[in-house]
């Protein structure tokens, strides 16, 4: 099927396109999937689609279709020239460099539905024997592989295939009259080979679950630590690696703007983007070059921004060698109980529910399925609680990162503690 890739990118060509993008992803999903503790599902799908992308005097457009037929291409050829016709135009549109021809493959070829089985059954009789008040609303064990082929005008042509596992799993628990909040985790996986409690926190997110439903409020509003777990980190982090991309530094309006080679967090904070290490990564960036995995911040020095291609023309700054994702932040050399210890009153967080903070980082919302720390130990979970602070300002205020790290597939995280948090 991929021989349609060429098919497609000679069609661009001939239409008039001076620059031609075309990338065709054939995806195969295999998913076991149980609800509410009782195997419910085996599906099998298999997808392909197609993008297509095309500048003409600096004016750029781009369609997507999922057939491949001559007849749906010279359509989608069509619609793609009138996109390009009604832009704007922009010099900084522009497609990769010729490049060596290359090939990457990452993972397993073929499914193991028996162990997938296997694994999704002992899960589910690990939380009905260890948990009795746990609800597993939704467990869910996939395979997933994809095939893509990325040519453009330029003569760049790769091939990527990437096998991997999935796991899904969201859960609540009740005694009684007493319901905890909803919780979930998941995680990508090169092969199912450990059962699945011991993967992404799983065990400890459902025991933590059957522990929260009784909670209590804070004693009283203070200013404290946050201990933020694996599980809520991205939540934290996702404003620094937002505002080194391309949007808001074109703008200029990112808080990091002009800010490479200058300090930008505590220097207990290391963050990369590994997409060719992680089984959940990737191996060629959106913008057709190879991905690279790249530090972004080293001991809190910011060290590569997160721009595309089109933003790195568009600021006359480096282009990044990753889309990013895939984020892994460095181990500290604490325990984690004794990141814990160091607390003398503040908020364990698993998930944080809020609104987007603002452009300077100011923040607030929700702590959920959390806990109150007090005099260096875990005293009880908490009711929904507020917290509040500066995204920019906590990033700078990180103390302690832990020893400990939870190995999602798709991001690597450890505990990390920050202070000067409002708490109410």
């Amino acid at each position: 099927m991929t021989h349609f890739a060429e098919q497609a990118l000679d069609a661009l060509t001939k239409r008039g396109f001076s620059k031609a993008r075309v990338q065709l992803t054939e995806s195969e999903h295999h998913e076991l999937a149980a609800e509410f503790g009782e195997l419910s599902l085996l599906r099998t799908n298999h997808d392909t689609s197609i993008s297509l992308l095309g500048i003409v005097d600096d004016k750029q457009g781009s369609v997507s279709i999922n057939k491949c037929t001559h007849e749906a291409l010279h359509d989608a050829v069509e619609d793609l020239w009138q996109v390009a016709q009604g832009s704007r135009p922009d010099p900084a549109n522009d497609i990769a460099e010729r490049q060596p021809k290359a090939s990457f493959v990452a993972g397993a070829e073929v499914p193991d539905h028996d162990a997938m089985f296997e694994r999704l059954s002992e899960l589910l009789d690990h939380s009905r024997t260890q948990y009795p008040t746990l609800k597993m609303g939704g467990a869910i064990v996939t395979f997933n592989k994809r095939r893509s082929r990325f040519l453009n005008s330029n003569g760049v042509d790769f091939e990527s295939r990437r096998g991997s596992y999935g796991m899904s799993l969201m859960f609540t628990a009740k005694d009684g009259k007493d319901t905890s909040s909803f919780n979930y985790t998941g995680a990508a996986l090169a092969q199912l080979d450990r059962p699945l409690k011991d993967c992404a926190n799983a065990d400890t997110l459902m025991r933590q679950t059957t522990e929260q439903v009784r909670t209590r409020k804070v004693p009283a509003k203070f200013t404290g630590d946050l201990v933020i777990t694996p599980e809520s980190l991205s939540d934290f982090l996702g404003f620094l690696t937002q505002n080194i991309s391309d949007v808001p530094m074109i703008a200029k309006t990112s808080l990091y703007h002009g800010k490479l080679g200058a300090k930008v967090a505590s220097a207990k904070l290391s963050l990369d983007s590994r997409p060719r290490e992680l089984i959940g990564g990737y191996a060629i960036t959106g913008d057709g070059y190879p991905a690279e995995d790249t530090t972004l911040v080293d001991a809190g020095v910011l060290r590569s921004n997160l721009l595309s291609l089109y933003g790195a023309r568009k600021t006359g700054l480096t282009r990044a060698a990753t889309t990013g994702g895939c984020y892994v932040v460095e181990a500290g050399s604490t325990p984690r109980d004794a990141l814990i210890g160091e607390v003398e009153r503040g908020v364990l967080i698993t998930r944080f529910s809020g609104g987007r903070p603002n452009d300077k980082g100011d923040f607030s919302g929700i702590a959920k399925n959390s806990y109150y720390i007090e005099g260096g130990e875990v005293r009880y979970p908490l009711s929904e609680t507020m917290v509040s602070g500066n995204m920019a300002e906590l990033l700078a205020n990180i103390t302690t990162v832990s020893r400990e790290r939870v190995d999602f597939g798709f991001a690597v995280y450890p505990w990390v503690r920050a202070t000067g948090i409002g708490i109410s």
